[in-house]
Formats: C-alpha cells, structure tokens, sequence
C-alpha cells in the first residue's frame, strides 16, 4: 500500500524529517527495471553501470525504464496506469453511462458479494465501519462504496476499478457492453409490472417482481462479465443493485415500523442488496435500520437488524436473540469501547418505547460455505438492555429481544432441519427413508404426518429419461474436446455458440440467461462428469422429501434452501407419442403426462416468455408407471419452478430432457410447484374447462387473467375458424 505522508523534499544536512516520506511500499511489491536501450533492435551493451531504479510491477515507469519478461506491459497499458496514479480532482464525475449507476439514496453501502454466488470472503464493515464483515461472504472482485450514513457525502457510486489481465482472450461477444445488456433485459419487461411497483403500498406480487428482475439481471450481467474475463465487471450484483435504485423498480421504499407488505415470515435472500430493494432492511452493510435521527427533536427508532455472526450474537433459542450493539472493534485503529449513538441509541429508544423490530437472521449457506442465507424471522420486541465486556476486552451493548407469538415459524425450522441432519432428533411421519432405494446419490425421504395414507400408487423410481425409439438427431454434432471441463470466454468449444456465445451456467451452477433451450455437453463431449456445462446430468442435489399435503395428494418440497436458478431435478419417466397417450387415458386423464405442447406461463414479468419453449420436436413423458420425484410436483398459478427443454450433445440420437429450475428463492420446508400448462382449445371458451386434477383456480391473478386472454385469442383467430 502507498502512503504519501509528506512531500517530496531534499532534507537539510545532518538532518532528517521521518515524518516526511514518499511511496513506501512493500518490498514484495518491488521489482528490478533498467534503461531501455535507444534502439531496441540493437543487441549492443551501454557503456558504464545502469542506474538501479525500484517500482511497482505495474509502473508508472520513469522515462527511459521499461519492465522486463515476466512483468512486461504495453505502453498502452502504462498510459492508463499513469492515469490512474494520478490524484483526482475534487467532485470530478465520470462520464455518465447509458445507464445511471448513481444510488439516489443516502443511507446505504454496497454489499461485498460476488457474481453468481461464487465462494469467497468478506472483510468489510457490517454494522459500522471498521466493525467485522457480516455479510453475504461471496468473492470481493471490485470495491464499490456509497455513502451511508445520513448527510455523509452525496450518494454517488465510487468505484475502484480492476484491469484485465494481458493476454486475456474472449470468445463470442467480447465487446458487449453491461449498460446494453441492461437495457435489453429492462426494455423485455411486461408493461404490468411497472403499475405494480407504481403502487403506493407493496404487495406480495410487487415484492415476487423485484426479486425477480434482479435475479435476472443479476445473472445475465455476471454471464457476460464471465465471458468476457472482464473482472472489473464482475460484481453483478452491485451492478443489478444500483441500476434497480436508480430506475426505481424497487418497492416498499419508505421505512417503516413492523411488518413490511409484501414479505412473508420466512422469505430468504441471498444478497443484502435484495432486503434493501423490498424495503426490508434498508442499509445494504450496516446491522441496525432505524428512523428519525434527521432532527436533533426526533428521537431515533430501530426498525430492524441483521444478525448474522458478525458480533457476538446469542441465537441458541429460536424465540429469543440477545444482539450485541455496532462499533467499538476498528481493525485499523485497534478496538474500543461502544458508545450510545447511531444504531445503538435507536435500540435503546425502541426499548422504551416498545415498538416492533424485523429480524432478519443471517445463517451459513451450506452450498456455498463462505456465503451467508438471510431468512427474515418476523417481529420482535426489545426486552432489556446492558453493557458488557467483550472477548475484546472492551465494553458493548447488549439488546434481549424475544419474538412476538403466533408468527409463522422460520428460523425453527432451520433448527429443526439441523436436529433432524445429525440425528439428535428423528423425523416425525417418516414412511421409507428413501424412496429412490439408492437410486439417486441424495436419499429421498417418504413422509405422511397428515392421515394415514401409507404410500403413492406402486410405481418403479428412475433417476432419467428412459426412451426405447431414439430418433436420429436433427444436427449432426461431434461434441467439444475441453478435456479439461468447458470455460466461458473459449474459442475452441463448439457448445457456447449454441448457447449464443455464453456458457449457460454459472460457475455456481446456476441457470444464467432465460433462453429457450439449453445445450449442454454430452456423450459426443470429451469434457469431464463435472463440467459446469453438464449441471442436468449430476442428478440430484438437494435433500427432498415427498410429503403428503393436507388436500392435493402427495406433494415434493426441499429441506435445504434453493437459490433462484439452481437445476432442481429432471422429469424422468417414458417416452412416448401420441399413441400412447391416448393408450394411457388421455393427456387430461393422466396426471403423470408431461406435455411440452401446452402453453405455459413460465415468468409473468417477462411477456416472451408465455409459451412453451420451442424445441425440435414434441416430447411426450409418462411417469405413471417409471419416474422420479419430478412426478410428485403439483400444479400453481403462481409457480416457485419452470422447466426447460436441455438437448445434450449426442451424434448418435436425439437426446432431449425437461429440467426444472427454481424461479426464486426457496425456503427449505416449501412445497415445490410448476405450471402444468393448458391444452390448446379446439372448442368454445364457454365450453372450455381447466383440468380439475391439475388444482387449477381462476384466482383473479395476473397469470389467471392473460391464460384467459389467450384462451380467448385463440378460440377467435381467423387460422382457427378455416
């Protein structure tokens, strides 16, 4: 690090001004240079001894110097590197993008989190600065700050940029600029959307859409940041974060005290960026949320906190939370003790006062060890409060909190997933502890704690496709050589082109882009059994448990949280055609038809994305006799699953499979759903009936309303009436 503590003088003889140093470094950090020769082409050797000149491998390079092998860079590159050592001018401003990054907000910082969820650590502050990081604990790859704190500084984005490496190479669409790519996911946003969020108070629709179009343009931005071995780009999140802020496709935007419309006691998130953008936790760093500290008469008042290991927290008992103040630890400065003030002093007026708290618990993501899972635990109340000495040795405050009764439980449950994972406490209602008998690597659990229904109908569980008459592929295909597993940015592997020159994965697996039709790898592919372009084909991941509901069957959910985007299972079972079905009682008989003929509304925000994906061919899947737990999935409206059609790169025969994929996060406990789709009516509106066996329900929502549109439409085309 360098530290200009004075300036550049020639002290007087016999003396000298220890105070007054310039460019200390570390001496790892330096490395040898000479004069550059007059003529580089010459090989003669210049008279005399070369002055020794130490600099920073990364220059600026005095006139005349000039790195050697392996520390060589372009003058180009020196150029910028001269730029960017030179001290900006006070409230210089960036020329604007296409698209604002500027947070039009105050009160709060950017998280330290990592494109796509990859592994990593945090050290940023969490409740104050300098305070240990409680955060997301994904891969700082860029330092972006705003400034938080209440008449601070002026909102505006500070970014520390990253350069490429040289010689890094890109394949497909290397140029692409982020701003762009915004743009475009923004402008397919379906019109309705936006009266939505317009709307004073929030909803459950208004918080599902937001979540939604971030995790979208959260994922698209790191596909192409990834692709582009940009890794200045590579913090989608804060990227996605602050261009939502600005474009003010948010909701719950006001503070306020006690429940937030729209967030369910439960709800998780993966990003502190996400409580901000639902107005569930406004300071995307900071612990403690409060209101009224404007005026020096209004007395502050939390409204909630993160607790998420950071401090020395007690969250032993599920009810209650003892949760230690802000400030008082500064890595830099050494610690000290906590004073009443901010955060604290805001605690400690609503314990008084008596007002709800949110508490958002933040809980290790077991998928990615280093990450964090916030689940927002419902409302509490401030019991009592005191000072103690920390492990530090220095004083802070303590604040009881005890949760309100009668809420959904959400954090028990997590505890109780726990007992249940390290066999302190059995199952209740377990019928077959695995009802894939070895089938799958995960055992899947078999549960009934409703009637006493001991099981589905007999049926033989298979983990994929079972397809007797393989048809010839429609594209002769040779597969990739990437021996070594796919990598985005490869000019080599022919399986990113299909995927429009992105890999569809992201290195924490999960669904980057809403495409159509997902290519993977397959056996015509050289890669290994665990490249991140054969995410469908690890089979599954997630401890299930097929559970019996209270009016709908048998039913599939997780005890482990799902992140938006994360392949969740195949539909296994036969393939058949249209013979079969007939043969098997009609695709409306038949709950166990997968039909990817039908309309389906897979992501409502997204108008594109109303009918089923187009693939080659149709495919027909019956798991009535053969399948997986994919059969044990019921109908929604309102969906927490899509499918996608993959097609696996086989020269031999046609290799297509239905996967299922999260649309948003899911909490562990959570029944999993799918749009089952409708038939194409070939009868009057009038006469047309939703399925009964699909659960279906003209329910007034958005989605209820456009199928009828489409039902509608489609009974009135001239191409029908001919």
């Amino acid at each position: 690090m360098e530290h200009n503590l004075g300036q550049d003088t020639t002290p007087a003889s016999g003396s000298f001004d220890k105070s007054r140093v310039l460019n200390v470094k570390p001496l790892r950090t330096l490395v040898p240079v000479f004069p550059s020769p007059s003529n580089p082409s010459s090989s003669s050797t210049p008279q005399g001894g070369a002055p020794f000149v130490c600099v920073s491998p990364s220059g600026p390079f005095p006139s005349g110097v000039a790195p050697f092998y392996p520390f060589f860079i372009s003058p180009e590159s020196q150029r910028l590197s001269e730029q960017n050592a030179q001290t900006p001018v006070a409230g210089q401003r960036a020329a604007p993008a296409p698209i604002s990054t500027a947070v039009p907000i105050n009160s709060f910082r950017t998280p330290t989190v990592a494109a796509n969820g990859d592994a990593g650590s945090s050290r940023r502050n969490a409740r104050s600065r300098g305070q240990p990081a409680e955060e997301d604990g994904y891969n700082t790859v860029e330092t972006v700050e705003v400034d938080t704190e209440e008449g601070s500084g002026d909102g505006r984005l500070r970014r520390k940029p990253q350069k490429k490496a040289r010689g890094q190479r890109s394949a497909g669409p290397a140029d692409v600029d982020p701003d762009v790519v915004t743009n475009d996911v923004l402008k397919s946003l379906n019109p309705m959307v936006f009266d939505v969020l317009n709307q004073t108070e929030g909803n459950r629709d208004s918080v599902t859409y937001t979540l939604m179009i971030y995790e979208v343009l959260r994922r698209k931005l790191g596909q192409v940041a990834d692709s582009t071995n940009d890794a200045g780009a590579k913090r989608p999140d804060l990227k996605a974060g602050t261009v939502m802020m600005s474009k003010g496709i948010r909701t719950n935007s006001k503070k306020r005290i006690g429940g937030v419309p729209g967030i369910e006691v439960g709800d998780i998130f993966y990003f502190r960026f996400e409580l901000c953008l639902v107005g569930l936790h406004a300071p995307s760093m900071a612990g403690i949320d409060y209101i009224g500290s404007k005026n020096q008469d209004e007395e502050p008042m939390a409204v909630s906190i993160v607790s998420s290991g950071g401090y020395e927290d007690n969250v032993e008992d599920g009810d209650v939370l003892v949760y230690s103040g802000q400030g008082g630890v500064n890595r830099e400065k050494g610690g000290s003790d906590q004073k009443l003030e901010r955060g604290n002093l805001a605690l400690e007026k609503s314990l008084h006062r008596g007002n709800d708290v949110r508490v958002i618990r933040g809980l290790r993501d077991e998928k990615h060890p280093t990450g964090k899972v916030y689940v927002y635990d419902g409302l509490y109340k401030i019991q009592d409060s005191w000072v103690e000495k920390a492990k530090s040795g220095f004083n802070v405050f303590k604040y009881k909190l005890v949760r309100l009764p009668g809420q959904p439980q959400a954090y028990m449950v997590w505890k109780s997933i726990q007992q249940w994972t390290e066999k302190s406490v059995s199952r209740a209602g377990v019928i077959l502890p695995d009802l894939t008998s070895g089938a799958e690597s995960v055992p899947v659990c078999l549960v009934n704690d409703v009637d006493n229904e001991k099981g589905p109908a007999y049926f033989t569980y298979i983990p994929t496709l079972k397809n007797l008459r393989p048809t010839a592929p429609v594209e002769a295909s040779t597969g990739c050589a990437c021996v070594g597993g796919c990598q985005p940015g490869s000019y080599n592997c022919p399986c990113i082109p299909k995927n429009g020159g992105y890999l569809p994965y992201s290195a924490a697996s999960l669904l980057a882009d809403l495409k159509s039709v997902i290519y993977e790898c397959g056996p015509s592919c050289q890669c290994p059994p665990n490249c991140r372009n054969r995410v469908s084909q690890g089979g599954l991941k997630f401890r299930l448990e097929v559970f019996r509901t209270k009016d709908r069957g048998w039913g599939l959910r997780s005890w482990d949280p799902i992140r938006a985007g994360t392949f969740i299972c195949e539909y296994a079972g036969e393939v058949v055609d249209n013979a079969r079905i007939e043969e098997l009682g009609g695709d409306n008989e038949d709950d166990y038809i997968f039909d990817s003929t039908r309309i389906y509304q897979q992501l409502e925000v997204y108008p594109g994305d109303t009918e089923a994906p187009k693939i080659p061919s149709p495919l027909y899947i019956s798991a009535r006799n053969e399948g997986n737990v994919a059969r044990f999935m019921n109908h929604s409206c309102s969906p927490n699953v899509l499918w996608r059609p993959v097609i696996r790169e086989n020269k031999n025969e046609s290799d297509l499979h239905i996967a299922f994929y999260a649309i948003r996060h899911i909490p562990p406990m959570m029944e999993l759903t799918y749009d089952y789709g409708i038939v194409l009516p070939l009868k009057p509106l009038n006469d047309y009936t939703l399925s009964s066996s699909y659960g279906r329900q003209q329910d007034g929502t958005f989605l209820g309303k456009m199928l009828a549109d489409q039902l509608f439409a489609f009974d009135n085309s001239s191409e029908l009436a001919q």
